[in-house]
């Protein structure tokens, strides 16, 4: 390996022919063992030169250097630089503060998670690489101390080691349940915070063109969709049965991931002083409780809350259902039933959404907005984003089914056969039904 590097950089350094053949005969000289170590080790280089680059880009960016401060165009600010992006708006293309910000508000990107069954690098390594890159992003910090800094070139020394022991190539087909874990992953390591840190950075770029207002948490700047598990078309292997495991996965990993902060809510939330209807409401949870009652289940909070707590009272009824939200799916996942009756659990995004905004409303109204807009407001804005599933699942099926589903009901109509008709005729029978005043759906249907 290291004859093979030094031979590349002497070849780079003067472009020497004779190195360029020397190397060429040492590689092809090389059996099948060598070659794949040789071709592993050059791999594995190029994967920590790709992140030590990315690490040193943001970096720079964080530093706020301008644009023309760069010599290498790949290392410029980019278009993803939210505030500059919105001071262009305003004052060279002179759009108005308010004309972004209404543009802002009622725009929405969805970020489309496709399936790929080839996909080429292991979670395994992409972990080891994130935890890589997280001690190059900590090795640029101006207070670090010698032992800091010898701790960290420990750590990095293994988790290099372990990403060159780590077989590259996964050895078992992953099934449309494997695909789902993997990109829930990316929800879980990264996205899950990702969302309200981004929102948090569009409203501090507001407040520098002279926007005094966050964007609502409901506006939908951001939504997230998926093909795993429901993208049928030419996958035989994703069946009725996969899709509804990919769904009760997805309600179960959102479910313990707002469970896993909802806690911290509580612990933010310690104030008494609230409105009328939020005292209300506290009142009556508080005496429809049982007496005493002890939750052995949880960590933190798990005796009766006091009344004079009453946000706590509510988070606490909002930490219950989301409890028994992730237990019912962990159970019809695993076992296909749940003793745990759906009305105890959350079943609509509007219900969950319903005590938290709640509780906001309260606190702006006794005066309270800037602890309103702290964790709270990151909260309702991942309700907001991620819903009850964390992403909407695409359902996509080979078109001969929908021609079969068709052709049964011109069939049942009595006005011919789909499958029989050309392609003109579909079209202009399918426009008249889209156009035509009669229900296409039965009142007992749900319609989005």
């Amino acid at each position: 390996v290291q004859e093979v590097y030094e031979l590349s950089a002497e070849y780079e350094r003067k472009h020497d022919p004779k190195k360029l053949e020397e190397l060429g005969n040492l590689i092809t000289s090389l059996d099948a063992g060598d070659s794949i170590v040789v071709a592993k080790s050059f791999s594995h280089m190029l994967n920590l030169a790709n992140l030590a680059e990315e690490v040193q880009i943001a970096h720079r960016r964080r530093n706020k250097l301008k644009k023309g401060d760069f010599r290498d165009e790949s290392n410029a600010t980019t278009e993803s630089d939210i505030e500059e992006t919105l001071k262009r708006l305003v004052f060279n293309m002179k759009k108005s503060p308010q004309e972004v910000f209404d543009a802002l508000k009622n725009q929405t990107v969805d970020l489309v998670l496709t399936a790929h069954p080839t996909q080429s690098v292991r979670r395994s390594l992409l972990q080891k690489h994130a935890r890589v890159r997280n001690c190059l992003s900590q090795l640029y910090a101006k207070d670090i101390t010698p032992d800091d800094k010898q701790e960290l070139d420990e750590a990095l020394q293994r988790e290099i080691q372990a990403a060159f022991r780590t077989d590259e190539i996964k050895r078992t087909p992953p099934t449309p349940q494997d695909e789902m874990r993997a990109g829930m992953s990316y929800f879980h390591e990264t996205i899950w915070k990702g969302v309200p840190k981004f929102l948090r950075r569009v409203d501090t770029a507001l407040k520098n063109i002279g926007i005094n207002e966050r964007v609502p948490y409901n506006a939908p700047l951001i939504q997230f969709s998926s093909w795993m598990g429901g993208d049928r078309d030419g996958n035989p292997r994703v069946t009725p049965e996969v899709t509804r495991d990919v769904c009760l996965l997805a309600r179960m990993m959102a479910a313990n991931l707002y469970y896993s902060q909802i806690e911290d809510l509580m612990f933010e939330l310690s104030m008494w002083r609230c409105n009328d209807e939020l005292r209300d409401r506290a009142e009556e949870l508080h005496r429809n409780s049982k007496k005493d009652e002890v939750a052995k289940h949880y960590i933190e909070f798990w005796k009766k809350i006091p009344l004079n707590e009453p946000y706590r009272v509510i988070l606490g009824d909002v930490r219950d259902k989301l409890y028994r939200t992730r237990e019912r799916s962990r159970y019809l996942l695993a076992h296909g039933y749940s003793e745990i009756p759906e009305e105890a659990t959350f079943t609509d995004v509007d219900e969950f959404l319903e005590p938290l905004e709640l509780c906001y409303r309260s606190l702006c109204a006794c005066g309270d907005r800037a602890i309103a807009d702290g964790s709270l407001l990151d909260f309702l804005r991942q309700v907001s984003t991620f819903g009850l599933s964390l992403v909407r699942l695409d359902i996509r099926q080979e078109s001969d089914r929908h021609t079969d589903v068709m052709d049964a009901i011109t069939k049942h109509l009595e006005i011919g056969s789909y499958q029989e008709w050309s392609e003109e005729k579909r079209q202009e029978w399918l426009l008249s039904e889209l156009v035509g005043k009669r229900p296409l759906f039965g009142p007992d249907l749900p319609q989005t």
